[in-house]
């Protein structure tokens, strides 16, 4: 493994420890990967959600592969140096096809990767009719996941979707059971209230992930008071992704309705914009460079 990729997993380590909400924007392809980068975010997370509405334009209830998302992972490292975070949803089957799960994703280039508790075929967190697996299937998941990853640094996210189905306490009793397997990070999705968001940091002993899903059930805090509070990660999973469909829809639009779309900043980012984020000024010095002299 790189010394890079060593790096970005002991940078994402020490920021998640440090419990100031990290501040983490989801991606959904090396595009908006770069996006994330380029406005200085310091980790992304590749989010499930996000690659099946933008790759299938399908919803987010367990379509896509994990050879698909390997693949969306490599892309995605080699577009950018930051660390990233990886959505594997629930391992992709059991206990073995998890440890396949990790191994694969730890080649492609994740620094993290988040599992979850939901029976197979998942749904969005914040939909309804979620189903979650037993605690103690979800904690031979994590053991395997802890033992699959060859560099120490990987870090073991454990999410559970326990507070849509069982209720908030039970949520907190998996997420102890998870953090007692090993899991490095601890994500417990879809809290409704404010008061369960303020009590989940002091509640549990390990750094803490929140995801605010714009539009979702989750009350939506500042990133300030989220960190002021001690989460390790506040995550906006498709903020990117949300904001991408606006600007698509409002461009399209005006072309649909004038029949003309000119390069105007307040529907189109510049053609010279688009280039420098897909680096081709780097392109056009490497033909020279590789020209025969």
């Amino acid at each position: 493994m790189s010394s890079q990729s060593k790096s970005s997993k002991q940078v994402l380590r020490d920021k998640v420890y440090a419990r100031r909400g990290l501040l983490v924007p989801g991606a959904f392809n090396a595009l908006s990967a770069r996006v994330i980068a380029d406005l200085g975010f310091e980790a992304l997370y590749i989010t499930g959600a996000g690659v099946t509405n933008m790759y299938f334009g399908l919803p987010d209830q367990g379509f896509i592969g994990l050879n698909e998302l390997a693949d969306h992972t490599a892309r995605i490292r080699d577009a950018v140096d930051i660390p990233i975070i990886v959505d594997a949803d629930t391992g992709f089957g059991n206990a073995l096809n998890v440890r396949h799960t990790i191994r694969t994703l730890e080649r492609a280039g994740a620094d993290a990767v988040q599992l979850e508790d939901q029976v197979a075929p998942k749904r969005c967190g914040h939909f309804n009719g979620k189903e979650v697996i037993s605690c103690a299937e979800m904690v031979g998941k994590i053991h395997a996941a802890v033992d699959a990853r060859s560099n120490e640094g990987m870090l073991i996210m454990a999410r559970t979707d326990a507070r849509s189905v069982h209720g908030f306490d039970d949520a907190l009793e998996r997420a102890a059971r998870y953090s007692e397997a090993g899991a490095d990070i601890l994500f417990v999705e879809a809290t409704e209230t404010a008061d369960e968001i303020r009590r989940l940091p002091q509640a549990l002993d390990k750094p803490q992930l929140v995801n605010l899903v714009i539009g979702g059930k989750t009350p939506i805090f500042s990133a300030d008071e989220l960190s002021g509070l001690g989460y390790g990660i506040v995550l906006y999973a498709n903020a990117a992704l949300q904001g991408a469909v606006a600007g698509m829809q409002k461009a399209l639009t005006v072309l649909r309705d004038t029949h003309r779309l000119d390069e105007d900043p307040n529907f189109v980012t510049p053609f010279a914009e688009r280039q420098r984020l897909v680096n081709k000024p780097l392109f056009d010095q490497l033909e020279k460079k590789y020209a025969d002299k």
